[in-house]
């Protein structure tokens, strides 16, 4: 896998470069803005790219504008977003901008080698990946007559897991549950919501989103 790095902060951006190399993944940049990134993507396209959401020069949405214009310019690129911060209408635009593949990780999790190349391996695949703690206060969010009441436990628990960007295989090795028993769960959950069920992992995801910040 060949990916690049960017992150105005110097010593953040060389260690995790270096975890990645670590784990056999090439890192072919190293950046310190968003100009310098989609200069380097536009010149070498990598697998991916893993970019701060806050850069120079407002340190705003740098980061995330950069992601936007990738998924337009380069789709076959996965774009992993990395936040200080939990922000979910951040993470809500990242995942609907029609990237390939997109993911919106908390900087905490870059500790976590296993769940950043995780991560890493399923935006390259296509996938959408959503930081759990992002997931959970969309979930957790209180409304007049808030249809998630009417869901069991469980049905909360597979909605959860599955707007994270998780197949039904992976919601049932998180849970602990058969992917029969995943399907039963999503299916009464969609019901419950309104929601219809969707073609492909990504488009459910969004749909889920979607409910889930209106």
């Amino acid at each position: 896998m060949r990916v690049i790095v960017a992150d105005d902060a110097a010593l953040f951006r060389g260690g995790l470069a270096r975890l990645l190399a670590d784990r056999g993944i090439e890192v072919t940049a190293e950046v310190g803005n968003a100009e310098a990134l989609l200069a380097a993507v536009r010149a070498d396209p990598p697998d991916a790219v893993i970019v701060d959401i806050r850069m120079p020069p407002t340190h705003t949405t740098e980061g995330l504008d950069a992601a936007r214009t990738l998924a337009a310019e380069h789709p076959a690129v996965g774009v992993l977003v990395l936040s200080a911060h939990v922000e979910p209408h951040y993470a809500v635009a990242l995942v609907e901008a029609d990237a390939g593949g997109a993911g919106y990780l908390l900087k905490e999790r870059v500790a976590d080698v296993e769940e950043l190349t995780d991560a890493l391996r399923r935006v390259v695949a296509g996938g959408v990946v959503v930081d759990p703690s992002v997931v959970a206060q969309l979930v957790g969010r209180r409304r007049v007559q808030n249809p998630l009441d009417t869901l069991s436990e469980r049905e909360r628990d597979v909605l959860a897991v599955m707007a994270e960007g998780r197949s039904n295989a992976g919601i049932g090795d998180r849970l602990h549950l058969s992917e029969k028993t995943v399907e039963a769960y999503a299916r009464s959950a969609f019901t419950k919501l309104g929601l219809h069920a969707a073609p492909d992992d990504n488009r459910r995801v969004l749909a889920v989103l979607a409910y889930l910040r209106s």
